[in-house]
């Protein structure tokens, strides 16, 4: 848990002004008179996509998003506030919010924060910086070309890929702290056949909480676009059912 704690908390509390030692303190704004339970929930996501269509860019896009949730339960009734500001009056304000909807129950404490111990279960690694712009480019031209060479029949084809970086931080009155950092990329071939006037459409994809070299391993990419192929020609081939003779 330490291992993902300080890169989190760097990524998170620092950059503005905070650490772990405030968040005693600021859990305790929510810890006042009418408060059951509450926490807090820091997180930062960054994403970025890439379509390529007819072996033309079409789509890029580059996001990203941070902030904080402010959760207060105090009996049925949960309040809820949020920031987009990491900083100590913008989280003051949002407990305060959170506090005034949710307050009617007993006093509440802040206990000692502790660490969760868990094994991490993916590599914290960014993804998004595992291959340069042209990499990804050039991984989508080339799935492109090699899905097109399949078969004649194949009109159109469309390649996706993107990914997501986040940093989670929460903490609770109960005095539970966890972070983690969570991975996750997406690659996604789309093609369309004709055939005699027809048109049919298939696609597959896949991804996982790794790196974007999963899928230039065991010819991943290409085995989506085998299946996306090879679920369009069973389209193509399909006839409609006949009806059920009337009795």
């Amino acid at each position: 848990m330490s291992e993902l704690l300080l890169p989190v908390t760097e990524r998170l509390l620092t950059p503005g002004g905070l650490g772990l030692d405030d968040l005693p303190g600021l859990l305790g704004e929510l810890a006042g008179p009418g408060i059951d339970a509450a926490d807090l929930y820091f997180q930062d996501q960054v994403t970025e996509s890439w379509v390529l269509e007819d072996g033309i860019v079409k789509e890029g896009g580059f996001h990203l998003e941070q902030g904080v949730g402010v959760r207060a339960l105090s009996g049925e009734k949960t309040g809820f506030a949020y920031s987009n500001a990491i900083t100590a009056d913008a989280l003051r304000q949002a407990a305060e919010a959170a506090r005034s909807i949710a307050r009617g129950g007993r006093q509440g404490r802040v206990e000692v924060l502790s660490k969760a111990a868990f094994a991490p279960l993916y590599g914290r690694d960014n993804p998004l910086d595992g291959l340069g712009r042209a990499e990804k480019v050039e991984l989508l031209k080339r799935i492109d070309v090699a899905t097109r060479a399949l078969d004649p029949r194949i009109t159109q084809v469309t390649v996706s890929l993107g990914g997501v970086w986040e940093h989670i931080l929460v903490a609770g009155l109960d005095g539970g702290m966890a972070a983690d950092i969570r991975p996750l990329v997406r690659f996604n071939v789309s093609v369309i056949v004709e055939q005699n006037g027809r048109r049919e459409r298939g696609g597959q994809g896949g991804g996982g909480r790794t790196g974007y070299d999963y899928f230039l391993s065991e010819d991943r990419a290409m085995g989506y676009a085998r299946e996306a192929l090879r679920q369009a020609l069973v389209n193509l081939e399909a006839v409609a059912a006949q009806p059920a003779p009337c009795r």
